[in-house]
């Protein structure tokens, strides 16, 4: 499904993709449908961060088990109220929220702060590094943050999932 709109002369295009998932090539044991909305200020194009943050869950179920999970698309970042001391998470997921790079600083200002709020709580993001001036290693740094894992997506994406 494709829609388009046009907001202060600029192309903002919304599709919906759907993913299945399951243990082996019996039927799916769930499935998500992904909302995209793509800007032409950012070429039109929506790396596939979604979809690969979705299939390191899944396939690390396990660990998410009992856990509070909150997923940062609501929150912006570096702007703290009430409701963002209310959240005691255990992991943080974010999927490529790592796209403007005047918000990186904000962004790990943001996760320092629920990690300060909630000790031994892991952050998890998907990003695509779209400039080497901008890895995430450096902020992970400048933070006091502690990176304990880069991951290739394609690395672990089943081969229909690759080739997004």
């Amino acid at each position: 499904m494709e829609e388009k709109d046009w907001n202060d002369d600029s192309l903002t295009m919304t599709t919906v993709s759907h993913h299945c998932f399951s243990d082996d090539s019996k039927a799916p044991s769930f499935s998500i449908s992904i909302i995209e909305n793509m800007k032409d200020e950012y070429g039109l194009f929506l790396w596939p961060c979604n979809v690969v943050l979705v299939e390191y869950v899944w396939q690390h179920n396990h660990r998410f088990s009992g856990a509070n999970v909150v997923e940062v698309l609501g929150l912006t970042w570096g702007v703290w109220d009430s409701s963002i001391f209310s959240l005691q998470s255990t992991i943080i997921l974010g999927a490529d929220v790592l796209y403007d790079s005047n918000a990186f600083d904000n962004l790990f200002a943001t996760v320092t702060f629920l990690f300060r709020n909630s000790p031994g709580s892991t952050y998890i993001t998907s990003y695509h590094n779209r400039s080497g001036h901008h890895l995430i290693e450096f902020w992970v740094g400048k933070w006091g943050l502690e990176c304990l894992k880069l991951l290739d997506g394609f690395s672990f994406l089943p081969s229909d999932k690759a080739s997004l």
